[in-house]
């Protein structure tokens, strides 16, 4: 048994930093303090590389000692696949999907968690499309992209804003997430700004 708190129900702001390793794909979500800076540690996620089925667990402590929270693809190696959020005890919470047709052009996603369903797209059409070109160049797509590229997910009855992940600069992929509304479980958020990284390839 462990003492570890479960995972929070409603974050305002946190950050998320990748970390690669050899046979996983690591993210460190920490809190944002008053300030701006970094805070305590919320979750680490880990992807394990080369499976059927995209999943991604969440765990409480960086030994890895509690899962609390995670998210796994319905189908296998596929873009349009629905993932399922689930919490410590195996209940799904939520879930996202890309928009495979209208990502071509701009990445766009669809969020759902209970009494809410939004949908999260790039920020700018015209670095959605420079980034998709840079990608087609030889030599040059397969090095580090020089866009910082944003999310905004809208609630899709309301119109108003209920999550944010701006991309930062860093040597690592780094980014500043916000959640104002309350509506949005902290664990369904922290799924989706992870999978923005982990799955916007896919």
């Amino acid at each position: 048994m462990t003492d570890l708190p479960p995972a929070p129900v409603h974050v305002a702001a946190f950050f998320v930093k990748q970390k690669i390793t050899l046979m996983v794909n690591r993210y460190e979500i920490r809190g944002a303090n008053p300030d701006g800076t970094e805070g305590a540690l919320l979750a680490l996620a880990q992807q394990k590389r080369m499976k059927f089925k995209e999943e991604v667990t969440f765990y409480a402590d960086e030994e890895k000692t509690r899962p609390v929270f995670s998210f796994k693809a319905r189908q296998g190696l596929d873009v349009r696949a629905q993932n399922d959020v689930f919490d410590e005890a195996g209940r799904a919470i939520g879930s996202f999907k890309k928009e495979f047709g209208a990502s071509l052009l701009r990445s766009t996603w669809h969020l759902e968690a209970p009494e809410l369903q939004a949908l999260g797209q790039e920020r700018r059409m015209g670095i959605a499309i420079l980034r998709r070109i840079w990608g087609f160049i030889p030599y040059v797509g397969e090095v580090w992209v020089p866009f910082l590229f944003h999310f905004d997910f809208v609630d899709k009855a309301g119109g108003q804003v209920v999550m944010t992940s701006e991309r930062q600069k860093a040597i690592r992929d780094r980014y500043a997430v916000t959640v104002p509304d309350q509506r949005l479980d902290f664990r369904v958020a922290a799924a989706m700004a992870v999978a923005l990284d982990a799955l916007q390839s896919r």
